[in-house]
């Protein structure tokens, strides 16, 4: 989308990266408190649901919010997405019992639907395609950077302050962000005979991603006919949603962009990279902990170069998109990743803490390829108009993919825990969840820590086998895109489908 020569590109970058990384860290910032918060709300049944709806309401507000974007602007959209955002803050600062604390989550997961994906389309507004690599190399970054700042920064407040400023310091720099889109981002006014608002369809879209997120959530729970009953629903709802689609005159998504096999393409290796995304920096904290007997901010630690490194990827990204096809700079990053991911599978449980930071480079390198490939492909092969849409899409299906990992990561080391527990009488579930945290591991009988932490390795072990298989479907999926065509040519080539 043209831009006025008003805006001030520096000031909205860093209004966008203040956004990204308010985001980022309340994703996981809540994590540290959650103990705090339990001990004052109560309702640990209810713990789960504090993370995982914020997840689900992102998840469904996005495509919505992309679309929103390109009918009426990008400014006024992420100002009402920051504006949401706020109030869910305040009012889980609130909270006064764990109930409200979720309904708090709801508001702010709608706020951060808007949020995530606009902070990517706008930079692709302001800045020429052959600069946006780097920058929305920075951009993502904030998300690796938030992982590691997270822990520490939530155990300060938690320990000075109280619980409630987790949420409470998103006042000050959610009203900075908008103050600074507010005066520094100009946006050409679109010209709009009447919105049009394709409701039919978004009311499907929901049915189609609110079941969907839910059954993600519900694998592996005793209830086997919840996830399934769910994926059903998701399922109809899809039907359901192409056949209406095919006769609006303005789609909430088009299905224009599924005729494009680049998008396609591009699109699931954001999906399936998400996915092994996840799976590293979700449970390599786990494997420093609870096998190396490190500390949580060591375990945090242990994934840092990951997100020093994807800077580097994301502006080798920019040079190589110029040079050759996305499929060909997909190749590149699955190099680093299937080398990172070769390196886990052969780590055992005596393997040194720096071999890990080490991987983590590699994966770094491969993370900021991909991510960022898969980004401005999608906002390049598309129509302008559909810029908005194509951005949120990728988003969503990063968000689905880690959803889905995140799942099938806990099938797996939970059933190796149990596996391990059964044949071993003298060691139980529960003394292996204490293993993983090192202030409760030090109660364990020290006779029995060698075999636990073999089974958790074992468990650990199979969940980098079950991220091999994502990259090498990956690697099925990038051979399918056979048009070497690169998306850089003097100003810009587009893809066809």
């Amino acid at each position: 989308m043209a831009q006025n020569k008003q805006s001030n590109v520096v000031i909205v970058t860093i209004a966008v990266f203040i956004a990204t990384f308010m985001t980022a860290i309340e994703g996981t910032i809540v994590s540290t408190a959650m103990p705090t918060i339990i001990g004052s709300l109560h309702g640990v049944s209810l713990m789960n649901w504090v993370f995982s709806i914020y997840l689900l309401m992102t998840a469904v507000a996005t495509p919505i919010y992309g679309k929103l974007s390109d009918i009426v602007g990008r400014k006024p959209i992420l100002l009402i997405g920051l504006v949401i955002f706020v109030i869910g803050s305040t009012l889980c600062a609130m909270s006064n019992s764990m109930l409200t604390l979720i309904l708090a989550r709801v508001i702010q997961g709608i706020g951060s639907g808007a949020i995530q994906p606009l902070t990517f389309t706008i930079i692709a507004d302001i800045y020429p395609l052959e600069k946006r690599a780097r920058i929305l190399g920075l951009n993502g970054s904030a998300w690796g950077i938030a992982a590691v700042i997270a822990p520490l920064l939530g155990g300060f407040i938690v320990e000075k302050l109280s619980w409630h400023w987790i949420f409470l310091i998103n006042l000050p720099v959610g009203l900075l962000t908008m103050a600074l889109i507010w005066f520094f981002f100009k946006e050409e006014k679109r010209e709009h005979k009447k919105i049009k608002i394709d409701y039919v369809g978004t009311v499907l879209l929901i049915l189609i991603l609110l079941p969907l997120m839910l059954a993600l959530q519900n694998i592996g729970s005793n209830n086997v006919f919840l996830p399934l009953g769910l994926v059903a629903i998701s399922v109809i709802s899809i039907f359901a949603f192409i056949k209406v689609e095919r006769h609006v005159s303005d789609p909430i998504l088009p299905l224009d962009l599924f005729k494009n096999k680049t998008f396609v393409i591009q699109n699931l290796m954001a999906l399936l990279v998400s996915g092994f995304l996840i799976s590293f920096e979700a449970y390599i904290p786990t494997w420093m902990q609870g096998i190396l007997g490190l500390s949580p901010s060591m375990g945090g630690f242990a994934v840092t170069p990951s997100s020093i490194v994807w800077i580097f990827g994301s502006f080798w990204a920019g040079t190589l998109i110029k040079k050759m096809a996305p499929n060909r700079v997909i190749y590149v990053s699955l190099f680093f990743l299937f080398v990172g991911n070769g390196l886990l599978l052969l780590a055992s449980p005596t393997t040194p803490f720096w071999y890990f930071c080490m991987l983590a480079g590699i994966l770094g390198c491969g993370f900021g390829l991909t991510i960022t490939t898969t980004t401005v492909t999608s906002q390049t092969v598309v129509e302008p108009e559909n810029v908005g849409v194509a951005t949120s899409f990728n988003t969503l299906v990063r968000t689905i993919g880690q959803s889905m990992m995140v799942s099938v990561c806990g099938i797996v080391l939970n059933t190796a825990l149990a596996k391990g527990a059964a044949e071993n009488s003298n060691i139980s579930v529960d003394m292996m969840n204490k293993l993983i945290d090192p202030q409760t591991a030090s109660s364990l009988p020290h006779q029995l820590l060698p075999k636990m932490r073999q089974i958790l390795f074992s468990g650990l072990h199979n969940i980098y086998v079950a991220g091999l298989v994502l990259l090498l479907v990956g690697l099925i999926f990038n051979a399918f895109e056979l048009k070497n065509k690169k998306i850089l040519g003097s100003e810009q080539e587009s893809i066809e489908g």
